[in-house]
């Protein structure tokens, strides 16, 4: 969407992964290896060294914002422009406890939820959530993306159960075991997430706003098997809007809500754009060139025009790539 963008403009890209051989890598003019596992003093360093190097004039970071945000200035001085909210943000966000408390306190709809880090907690807060008849799963309190999500079931297995696609089951007894042998072992154990788990369809709205936080657009899509669809619903906009505009987000963000009860209640909100944002091609808007305008000092060009309630296929390709030009990175 950066290359194929309505301005015709020249965009050469440069990509960084931990992974060499990831297939990312050979989509970028130029690619290079970023240190790996790294607290955020070395990792900011590492991205300032390289945007000086290759004279980046726009940097859009999908991880590590709370080792960037904070660095905008120094971005700047050496002509990088940095897409990123502020620390503040940054910070709430990618706790997801932190964020449904300031969700819950602005009227936002959000699950029931549990903070746990030992088996103890695990069991009260599994009791606890069950006692309303709903199926619980856990998840890691940070920012892991889909890593790490489990629904908890400790019903015996059906052989339709065995026959039936693969889901992320587990017992509550083999992750209260895990936990306790982590403690045991005193490996450091994250803080983990115990909530219902939310009717589907998942809802992921990919916005784009002002660096104010004033929502300019935004594009509801909802998985259904292999396909999205590209919703026309007022009223997810208007919960991303709030969101948008309580945390300040700037150029692009992500709201993912699903359902309890048949109301749309928070899942996440992300200070970054989504995985799937390629998908909003379809609606006549190119938001990542928007947001690329924006951040040069630009106006978005024009967003009025979406095409929504359509229907688009996730498929498989098959695209050849060459070899990347890979550099391993110092750090």
């Amino acid at each position: 969407m950066l290359r194929d963008n309505p301005d015709a403009a020249a965009v050469r890209i440069y990509g960084t992964n931990v992974d060499p051989a990831a297939p990312a890598l050979a989509a970028c003019d130029v690619g290079e290896v970023e240190p790996h596992r790294v607290n955020n003093d070395v990792y900011a360093d590492f991205a300032l060294d390289f945007c000086r190097r290759h004279e980046i004039d726009v940097l859009i970071p999908p991880r590590r914002l709370d080792a960037l945000a904070g660095h905008t200035d120094a971005f700047a001085a050496a002509g990088t422009r940095l897409m990123c909210s502020s620390p503040a943000a940054i910070s709430v966000l990618t706790s997801k406890s932190r964020t449904y408390e300031a969700a819950r306190a602005i009227g936002v709809p959000v699950p029931d939820w549990r903070v746990v880090s030992d088996a103890d907690g695990l069991r009260e807060a599994v009791e606890d959530i069950a006692r309303a008849g709903d199926t619980v799963c856990i998840k890691p309190a940070g920012e892991y993306s889909a890593f790490g999500f489990r629904i908890l079931d400790d019903s015996p297995l059906s052989m339709r159960d065995l026959l039936a696609p693969a889901r992320p089951l587990v017992s509550v007894n083999a992750v209260a075991d895990a936990l306790k042998r982590a403690a045991d072992e005193q490996e450091k154990v994250p803080k983990f997430i115990v909530m219902p788990y939310l009717e589907g369809p998942e809802v992921s709205v990919d916005c784009l706003s002002a660096p104010d936080g004033t929502l300019l657009t935004a594009i509801p899509r909802a998985k259904q098997g292999r396909y999205r669809l590209l919703l026309d619903n007022p009223a997810l906009i208007s919960i991303a809007r709030q969101l948008v505009g309580h945390f300040g987000l700037a150029y692009l963000s992500n709201v993912q809500l699903r359902h309890r009860h048949g109301r749309p209640v928070l899942l996440e909100a992300n200070p970054r754009a989504s995985a799937g944002i390629f998908q909003t091609a379809f609606t006549g808007v190119n938001l990542p060139w928007a947001a690329v305008r924006l951040l040069l000092g630009h106006d978005p060009g024009p967003l009025s025009a979406l095409r929504l309630g359509g229907r688009v296929a996730v498929t498989e390709t098959v695209t050849e790539v060459g070899p990347a030009a890979l550099a391993t990175a110092a750090g």
